[in-house]
């Protein structure tokens, strides 16, 4: 099993999970286009996608959603507040399945696991990713972890956690006050200490790759979130990756 992201922050996201003749892509926030230019660095098209899974309904996650799935007849996975919120947008998808934010489901050799987040949206999850034998875990755009979460990210051999923002950097932005607010609420986004006191409390011992994603181009450092993470896990800064908005990160192979 291996995974790469095409993007993270802000501005877009998308990440490609592959296992044995399965690929899915989780959240799709760029267009037409763009998202096929940054599949093409991976040495992927868009026709060996079988599915897209989506998130919520924000633009940076779901804004090229529709068109891609539309021009290669994907099938699109997302939970009923999710398909609620994108209104007209997923008209013309030629498949549209509807889960739930709690119980498993297969795609190919892909085993998702979906779980609940706290973030301002309608009907947000995110997943656990596994081909039976290793897991990926994924979380982003939620404002504070639950015990559930923490029990779905434990004992994993890959995680990609959300370091959105630094408290400090956050503090001293020009953001208006219901912005920073906004990012720094329990319906917004983990900020570097936050995510580190997560990932403390997790089963980290099969851990093989951890990245760092979705940062605030403005409110946060690669350093200070690889910091943050080394600190929780005791290890080297540079043993962390990062996930950028321009590149995201090549493939990490999971053993």
């Amino acid at each position: 099993m291996r995974f790469a992201s095409l993007g993270s922050g802000s501005q877009g996201n998308a990440l490609v999970v592959e296992a044995g003749r399965t690929r899915v892509m989780l959240d799709c926030g760029f267009g037409l286009n763009d998202v096929k230019a940054r599949l093409a660095r991976r040495s992927l098209e868009a026709d060996d996608l079988d599915a897209i899974i989506v998130t919520h309904e924000h633009d940076d996650h779901v804004g090229g959603v529709a068109r891609l799935a539309r021009k290669h007849e994907i099938p699109v996975y997302l939970t009923y507040g999710t398909l609620t919120a994108l209104d007209g947008a997923r008209a013309g998808i030629a498949q549209i399945t509807v889960i739930d934010s709690h119980t498993p489901f297969a795609i190919g050799d892909i085993e998702v696991r979906p779980y609940p987040v706290p973030h301002d949206a309608r009907e947000p999850a995110q997943y656990v990713f596994s081909d039976g034998r290793v897991s990926l875990g994924v979380l982003t755009d939620t404002g504070s972890s639950t015990p559930h979460i923490e029990s779905m990210l434990s004992g994993l051999n890959a995680l990609v956690l959300e370091c959105n923002h630094d408290l400090d950097l956050l503090a001293q932005s020009s953001y208006p006050p219901y912005l920073r607010e906004r990012i720094a609420g329990r319906f917004g986004h983990l900020d570097n200490g936050t995510a580190a006191r997560l990932l403390a409390s997790l089963d980290c011992s099969r851990l093989q790759h951890l990245i760092a994603a979705h940062l605030s181009q403005q409110n946060n450092t690669p350093e200070r979130a690889r910091l943050a993470m080394a600190q929780a896990l005791n290890c080297a800064p540079a043993w962390i990756g990062v996930a950028d908005q321009q590149n995201g990160f090549d493939w990490c192979d999971i053993t």
